[in-house]
């Protein structure tokens, strides 16, 4: 679908909280008088001596070798052209945080309020000292070619402009790749091109230093084929003009085995694809629409191979495959430039990962169960965790092996554990839930629908894909909060359970209540009064089949909300107990914390049982499950109820699950302290990789943990999610945020999928 981004939405985020996106955090202790003497005056001193004697020293020192400048003039920024460079902050800010979450590089960006090629490179080339690198961004041909040229050729950095290189590195892989499938040469194929901008031009110069033949290739700019009788053509299109000439772009692409499209929507026909040779490659990258719509080139030719810029159909050329992993590799070797070499070994490092088995994760995040390389996967996933291991030794490899890293890499093993360890600090697992939703919505019922969290969170899901809401409640009252927050949810259904148009519901859900608890001492007409409950009748309709699943407890106390759920959809088959699960999004990967919202004092069994199903959900997830049993005890160090309760799970459950990674009791910091538990308790199943779930003894300290932790360490938490129930019903926390209800939406959805 193509994602729809409300003009509210967008500037509310924005704007929330700490204006903008980035901030600048210290890394180093800053509490006592004595750290800020040695972070400042006099300490300071003498990292300051030793960079004047050795300037090398500033990256020992200082934070320039993982310091990215984006920089800016805002002349043609994404769509929107020359809007000036304070209008181009919020994007420079947006690539910062793609720098810092797929590659852990720290970003200062800069907009600079000149349109004078000689004033951007002077003040580019006097920040130098500063940065480890420097990424161009958003800067209009031709001026971004000589910037670029000339600031590579005076500064001692890697210095890259991404909306030239990135688009180019990106496709070249998709290319390589998708002529592998098709069995053809790159030298031999006719390419052409719509699109004679920074972007189109750095391609086509790729192409060729792949191997493309320059005769092979026709370049089109809005005034048709680039020829030599033309006499309007700069220096730039000049060097693709070819002798023969092409009418128009329709004639051209008779016969062409590639078409690359960096121009405008709509400009390919379906007929024009038709006309191409067999097995036709589209590489069809304008945006937001392409030059030819994905279904209407697959409706066109069954034997096409088709990738666009949009992540909702497949083969997506996304830039943000390839500069994070890019700048690692060159500023992890101190490169002193991003040169052809670097560059193709990107090309062909995304190119070789394509080919390789899919991760687990990358599978569900695309509900899929077994991708893997053809027509419909031709470059890697954005999710995929392999990229920074991949990419970023391949770029400083070449480096390396061309004579412009400073500081060269000796041992290959630790430097990727290295990278690996930056990966868990921005995890993935929320992005690829909500994608994997995305994938295949389903109906979700709102209780809470009165709330305008909860109608915001609404509009997101509908607007992102996720799911296709279900607004319960008064019609009046919704339909006013729609009104008063300017909301777009007008097509979305409203289900008032007390309107007259519902009668006929009442009367049968109230009958399949009352079926369901009469041997529970409920009346036919204490049925037919309780099913006006929304918890009840929400829950009907996930029971009925009239949705998927049930979102509630907004504005409602926990026991109130679980109640009916059990009554009206009860336990999966074989279950005695239910758990809460709540998931950390923490800087060393999720946390999965149960049971934080059920059992007050669950008994040996019930620990048992909870740890199972806790288990369960984790292993949907793909992620295998390391089971910490948390206490004050340290195996036996200890005695008391709760040690000797925890220790007799572990147990159990290590006797009935062999292959199950469970120990305990152990306090929770040992179970991350891999070094102390490993000096202390070396037979633990938890030194390698530590834990990443943690059950508690009782209600109480797992909930104190989980709310402790979420608000002191400023936490992104998805949860609570209710394990042991037949079908999807959640359970929010009272004052859940938009963002945590859209998690917990996103939760629903998946495990809808998986039941289905």
């Amino acid at each position: 679908m193509n994602q729809k981004i409300r003009k509210e939405d967008a500037l509310y985020y924005h704007s929330k909280g700490r204006p903008g996106k980035i901030q600048v955090i210290p890394t180093k202790e800053f509490n006592t008088q004595r750290d800020l003497s040695l972070a400042y005056s006099p300490g300071v001193a003498d990292p300051c001596l030793e960079i004047a004697e050795n300037v090398e020293n500033v990256y020992t020192y200082t934070a320039k070798g993982n310091l990215v400048a984006v920089i800016s003039n805002g002349t043609a920024v994404l769509g929107l052209g020359d809007i000036g460079p304070e209008a181009s902050k919020p994007v420079m800010e947006g690539k910062g945080l793609l720098f810092k979450i797929y590659a852990d590089i720290d970003v200062f960006d800069i907009e600079l309020n000149t349109k004078d090629v000689d004033e951007f490179v002077r003040t580019v080339k006097i920040l130098e000292p500063t940065f480890g690198g420097i990424n161009l961004e958003d800067i209009k041909s031709p001026e971004c070619f000589e910037i670029e040229a000339r600031l590579k050729k005076e500064l001692n950095i890697p210095v890259m402009h991404d909306d030239q290189h990135g688009t180019a590195i990106i496709s070249g892989a998709a290319l390589l790749n998708a002529l592998e499938l098709v069995g053809k040469k790159i030298e031999n194929v006719r390419i052409v091109v719509s699109g004679a901008g920074a972007s189109a031009i750095s391609c086509t110069k790729l192409y060729l230093a792949l191997g493309a033949s320059a005769s092979n290739i026709a370049m089109f700019d809005r005034k048709g084929h680039i020829h030599t009788a033309r006499t309007d053509l700069d220096e730039l299109k000049i060097q693709f003009a070819t002798d023969n000439k092409y009418d128009s772009l329709e004639s051209a692409l008779e016969g062409a085995d590639v078409f690359l499209g960096l121009s405008v929507a709509n400009v390919v026909s379906q007929d024009m694809v038709r006309s191409m040779a067999k097995d036709p490659i589209v590489l069809a990258m304008a945006n937001p629409d392409p030059e030819i719509t994905y279904p209407d080139a697959i409706a066109a030719r069954q034997d096409i191979i088709m990738a666009t810029g949009r992540s909702d159909y497949p083969n997506q050329v996304n830039n943000v495959l390839g500069f994070p992993y890019i700048f690692r590799g060159a500023l992890d070797v101190r490169a002193t430039e991003i040169n052809e070499a670097m560059k193709l070994a990107a090309v062909r490092a995304l190119a070789d990962l394509a080919k390789k088995p899919v991760p687990d994760i990358v599978n569900l995040a695309y509900n899929e169960s077994n991708l893997s390389f053809g027509r419909n996967y031709i470059i890697p996933k954005p999710v995929d965790p392999r990229l920074l291991t991949t990419v970023a030794p391949a770029v400083a490899k070449a480096a390396m092996e061309t004579g412009v890293a400073r500081f060269p890499i000796t041992d290959w093993d630790t430097y990727e554990q290295q990278l690996s360890s930056r990966l868990g600090r921005y995890e993935r697992l929320s992005r690829v839930i909500l994608n994997k939703a995305k994938t295949d919505s389903r109906r979700v019922v709102f209780a809470d629908a009165e709330n305008i969290q909860v109608l915001k969170a609404a509009q997101e899901v509908r607007d992102e894909g996720i799911a296709t809401p279900i607004l319960l409640g008064d019609l009046q009252t919704i339909q006013h909060l729609i009104e008063e927050h300017k909301l777009d949810l007008k097509e979305v259904r409203i289900v008032d359970p007390r309107a007259v148009e519902n009668e006929e519901a009442i009367e049968r859900y109230s009958q399949m209540l009352y079926t369901k608890r009469q041997r529970k001492g409920m009346t036919p007409a204490e049925a037919k009064r309780t099913i006006y409950y929304r918890n009840y009748y929400g829950a009907m309709m996930v029971e009925n089949g009239e949705a998927d699943a049930f979102i509630s407890g907004l504005t409602r106390n926990y026991p109130d909300t679980i109640r009916p759920a059990l009554h009206v959809i009860g336990k999966k088959e074989g279950v005695n107990r239910v758990a809460g699960m709540h998931i950390l999004l923490t800087p060393r990967g999720p946390l999965f914390f149960s049971d934080t919202t059920v059992n007050l004092e669950p008994t040996v069994d019930e620990l048992v049982e909870i740890t199972e199903l806790t288990a369960q959900a984790i292993e949907h997830f793909n992620i295998k499950p390391r089971i910490a049993m948390v206490t004050y005890s340290n195996f036996g160090s200890a005695k008391g109820k709760d040690a000797e309760k925890m220790s007799s799970a572990a147990a159990i459950l290590k006797k009935k699950h062999p292959d199950m990674i469970v120990d305990g009791e152990v306090q929770a910091h040992l179970a991350f302290d891999t070094e102390l538990l490993k000096n202390n308790h070396p037979f633990s199943n938890l030194i390698e990789g530590g834990a990443n779930t943690l059950i508690f003894p009782n209600l109480s300290a797992s909930n104190i943990a989980y709310n402790l932790l979420k608000e002191v360490a400023q936490l992104e938490t998805i949860g609570p999610i209710l394990v042991g129930l037949k079908k999807p019903v959640h359970v929010l926390q009272l004052g859940s945020s938009v963002r945590e209800i859209v998690n917990m939406v996103a939760i629903a959805v998946v495990e809808a999928q998986m039941k289905k």
